[in-house]
């Protein structure tokens, strides 16, 4: 039987949700380490590690906000039933207008579930915002999103880590890469899933080979064992820093499908490097 992957409710371009078996099989872990994730993003490759003990960190303070509410109790999958079930309810009487509502409110109060609303009704379940750090991504166009089906997947997802949280000793903190790497030791994992150089540079923030470059410096001068995850090639070009920067680190090539593009036509497999 396929591995049973567990799928977090917060959705991300570039999500490993097939990869994580193979990332598993990849990395040296044991339960005496500190799981550590630089750029946590979806968070589906820890969620499916299941470590004892765990720090997510990433820069966005939304994805940050929305974990640590439901480990407050803040949120839980309850509430969001509630929420999905009212507000998917008002996006299918008044579509496009009620989105951008939801949009204005989000960008003015940052509340965590307008903030799960928009990223499930939003186009190809993006997450982007522009120089102010606001949300931008357009309306999806599917009014009826919120279906029945579709409200209990989610439901389930939350549950997921609320139960997750009870078994394991899980934080979330926001805070850039240099400071996590900063936290580790030699019993300390770290699982490395930066922005595509090259290719994304409008998730939260910027990202630049200036990054990459001093990535690479505090990951190979840490005591921490770690995986990096990042795209190798496609049809169409090559990713040179493999091979400039990286080439110290023994590599592994799965292939990935990459899931962002305003059309089907211009969403290529990509060939992801661990």
């Amino acid at each position: 039987m396929a591995e049973k992957i567990y799928i977090p409710p917060i959705k991300i371009q570039g999500i490993k949700t097939k990869l994580a078996p193979a990332i598993k099989q990849n990395i040296s872990f044991n339960e005496k380490n500190l799981w550590l994730e630089l750029f946590m993003g979806s968070g589906v490759v820890g969620f499916n590690v299941r470590p004892a003990r765990a720090i997510f960190a990433d820069i966005n303070p939304h994805i940050i906000n929305f974990y640590n509410s439901i480990k407050s109790g803040k949120i839980n999958s309850d509430i969001v039933r509630v929420f999905l079930y009212e507000n998917g309810e008002k996006l299918e009487k008044d579509g496009e207008k009620f989105y951008y509502l939801m949009l204005d409110r989000f960008n003015e109060k940052h509340a965590p579930l307008d903030f799960l609303f928009l990223n499930r009704s939003c186009f190809n379940g993006m997450i982007r915002f522009n120089r102010d750090y606001k949300f931008n991504v357009p309306y999806g166009h599917k009014p009826e999103r919120f279906s029945r089906p579709y409200i209990t997947k989610i439901i389930n997802q939350v549950r997921y880590i609320e139960e997750c949280l009870k078994m394991f000793d899980w934080n979330f903190i926001c805070q850039s890469f240099e400071k996590s790497i900063a936290m580790a030791d030699s019993e300390t994992f770290i699982y490395c899933d930066p922005p595509y150089i090259g290719r994304h540079v409008d998730y939260y923030d910027s990202w630049d080979e200036k990054a990459e470059r001093e990535l690479c410096f505090l990951l190979k001068n840490s005591d921490a064992k770690f995986l990096l995850s990042t795209w190798d090639y496609n049809d169409y070009r090559n990713n040179s820093y493999i091979n400039e920067i990286w080439n110290f680190c023994h590599k592994v090539d799965y292939e990935h499908f990459y899931h962002v593009g305003a059309k089907e036509a211009n969403r290529h497999s990509m060939t992801e490097a661990l």
